[in-house]
């Protein structure tokens, strides 16, 4: 396997692991992780590091919702200058172009349902480009980031075919 492919696998199952930990791993020096991870970085390879966070065990107030948007592309810049415009909302943490009946998933965070909803219809809306949006609230997260954020099953019988 690829030495950065490696070392970026190891990252996105733990991205706390120290520069002496990787380097255990992966038979290297520890000096040699540290430049790998840094010509990483400054490369953009590696965007950012985060912490996923399980809103139930948080007792977290918010309200997440995916809403799918349908959009006249512009000329000359297709759909990536309306993406990019949606992006500069605080609300919203992840853009994805989509295949299917809708053209953008735009997946955002609010305080309620008032607040998404007011964001759909005063922001997402107003934009001249968006012909049509759908919105989804996300009721339950079971898995985030390939991360299992809850215990499920809770006591029920597996289903078997």
């Amino acid at each position: 396997m690829d030495k950065n492919k490696e070392l970026l696998s190891l990252l996105t199952q733990d991205c706390r692991r120290t520069p002496r930990q990787l380097a255990a791993i992966l038979g290297e020096s520890e000096e040699e992780v540290r430049q790998r991870i840094a010509k990483l970085e400054s490369s953009g390879a590696i965007v950012k590091y985060s912490a996923i966070l399980n809103d139930e065990m948080l007792d977290r107030d918010s309200v997440h919702a995916m809403i799918e948007v349908k959009v006249t592309p512009q000329k000359s810049k297709g759909f990536d200058a309306i993406a990019e415009e949606i992006c500069r909302y605080p609300e919203v943490k992840s853009v994805y172009l989509i295949s299917g009946d809708f053209d953008l998933a735009v997946f955002i965070e609010g305080k309620s349902l008032r607040s998404v909803s007011l964001f759909v219809s005063e922001k997402l809306s107003a934009i001249e480009s968006v012909l049509s949006t759908a919105t989804h609230f996300i009721l339950k997260k079971y898995k985030v980031e390939g991360v299992v954020t809850t215990k499920t099953g809770g006591g029920r019988l597996p289903v078997q075919p």
